[in-house]
């Protein structure tokens, strides 16, 4: 497993052992949105702010993963579906761990929606394709989202810390899932799931502040950090908004601190 630990140690800080990732995938659920039109460019921006991951499909690796400004971590994501679909939280594999170590990546990620109509499906997959990684040595996210008919709500803790710790049971080595809306209740996610959760940013926030405030929140009750889109890369200032929330996840920095660097 020397091969998973080295590569886990591009995305995740072996000091602090938390991460920023910025995913970048939503062009298939969603189309080509404000900030990834164009994705050298605000790869570039994340990778100035501090981030140590981006996480993109397959296709767009050629678009800005690498070969010049700040090195950063990159993360293939195997799965897709759009919102066009007849049953868009039905996600499917749309390349291959093999095809991911060609393109260079750090590591994989894999998107389950547990309670979704098709969740069995989903669930066979992130199996056969932890058990791959293994093999490997390549480490796996995966994306565990409570959605479908008998959620109520999304960020309820009780279908939260299921949808993580399924995700651990079947081999993921990262939980990415919801905030929960208060540290207490987050923190039992975190006690539940035996490897690192980082937090999903959702559809873009209000305001700057509560954006770092659930960052804040998230890490100081053992959260390994975040996995935020486009709070981020639609942001005014990716830079600046990704050193901010740097600051936070790495070295505990304040929220009023950290509003100060978006500020400029």
């Amino acid at each position: 497993m020397i091969g998973k630990k080295i590569r886990i140690e591009r995305i995740i800080d072996r000091i602090t052992g938390k991460s920023v990732i910025v995913p970048m995938d939503h062009g298939v659920s969603i189309g080509p949105v404000e900030g990834i039109i164009e994705m050298t460019s605000t790869i570039n921006e994340v990778a100035k702010g501090g981030a140590n991951a981006v996480l993109m499909h397959k296709g767009m690796v050629r678009e800005g993963h690498r070969g010049y400004g700040n090195d950063i971590g990159l993360i293939i994501h195997l799965s897709a579906s759009t919102s066009l679909g007849q049953d868009p939280d039905h996600k499917v594999l749309v390349t291959s761990v093999e095809k991911a170590i060609k393109l260079g990546a750090d590591a994989v990620s894999v998107h389950v929606n547990v309670g979704s109509e098709r969740e069995p499906e989903m669930l066979i997959k992130l199996g056969s394709i932890s058990e791959i990684c293994d093999d490997w040595g390549m480490p796996l996210i995966a994306m565990m989202y409570p959605r479908g008919r008998k959620i109520v709500d999304e960020h309820d803790s009780d279908v939260v810390k299921l949808a993580a710790r399924a995700g651990a049971e079947l081999g993921a080595d990262i939980i990415k899932t919801n905030y929960t809306g208060d540290p207490d209740s987050f923190k039992e996610v975190i006690n539940g799931c035996p490897v690192p959760v980082v937090i999903a940013g959702g559809p873009k926030v209000e305001t700057d502040q509560e954006l770092l405030e659930m960052v804040k929140d998230s890490v100081e009750v053992g959260g390994a950090g975040v996995a935020i889109g486009r709070n981020i890369f639609q942001a005014k200032s990716p830079a600046r908004t990704t050193q901010a929330i740097s600051e936070i996840v790495h070295q505990q920095l304040e929220v009023e601190e950290a509003l100060k660097i978006l500020q400029g």
